[in-house]
């Protein structure tokens, strides 16, 4: 055999560290996926709990669908506000009515579509704050979904379906959002004593022509 030639088990010593240096790299880079929902329990919803808020002048149809599984709900940048009294900005919104809470450990669930042009809108939000009128907003501008206009929570949002997790811990006055079951934001809560559930489309500044966004099996759930 010649000096610098390798034996078989060298050779095979090498795969296997290579290899398994390969799969350490691979599984530090692995996101930490887990159930938001673990040690919660959804609470029971019927139609009466999703109250669509939607430009006054228009009918309902026009600016939201529901095929039993999934809800479209969409806005234009001309419309009007919600009510006729109201100097808000257009949207297009469910409002989970019935479930308003003040204490405890609540949860929102539920999958989201943003198609490709949608911007400068909030998709969801928790309702209530001391200083404001929402504790917490997840905006879009231009395919990126933040913490209100600052902070980036998920890239490359656009057409494509996200499992969406927001947890509000009252007493501690924090929220925790996951996407896809990974946890993505940490914040502290804004204060107010009553809070709600909001999704679809809610206008804000550099708003797009139209603004769309779809959901389906939305869920509330409050910590045992």
């Amino acid at each position: 055999m010649a000096p610098h030639a390798l034996s078989w088990v060298s050779v095979s010593m090498i795969i296997f560290m290579v290899s398994s240096s390969c799969v350490a790299a691979r599984s530090a880079r692995a996101p930490k996926i887990s159930d938001p929902t673990s040690g919660f329990t959804a609470v029971s919803l019927d139609p009466s709990n999703f109250e669509l808020q939607r430009p006054y002048d228009e009918a309902s149809d026009a600016r939201y669908s529901f095929d039993g599984t999934v809800r479209k709900l969409w806005v234009l940048y001309s419309d009007k506000p919600h009510a006729r009294q109201s100097n808000t900005m257009p949207r297009t919104e469910i409002k989970m009515s019935g479930y308003d809470y003040s204490s405890g450990v609540w949860q929102f669930e539920g999958y989201g579509y943003v198609p490709s042009g949608t911007s400068g809108v909030c998709i969801m939000q928790v309702f209530g704050a001391s200083e404001a009128a929402s504790t917490l907003m997840l905006h879009v501008y231009d395919g990126a979904l933040r913490y209100y206009n600052r902070q980036l929570v998920e890239d490359n949002i656009y057409n494509r379906w996200f499992k969406l997790n927001v947890v509000h811990d009252v007493e501690a006055s924090k929220l925790t959002v996951y996407i896809d079951g990974e946890e993505k934001l940490h914040v502290n809560g804004r204060g107010s004593n009553t809070h709600y559930f909001k999704f679809g489309v809610y206008a804000q500044r550099h708003d797009s022509n139209r603004m769309e966004s779809h959901w389906k099996d939305v869920r509330i759930l409050k910590k045992h």
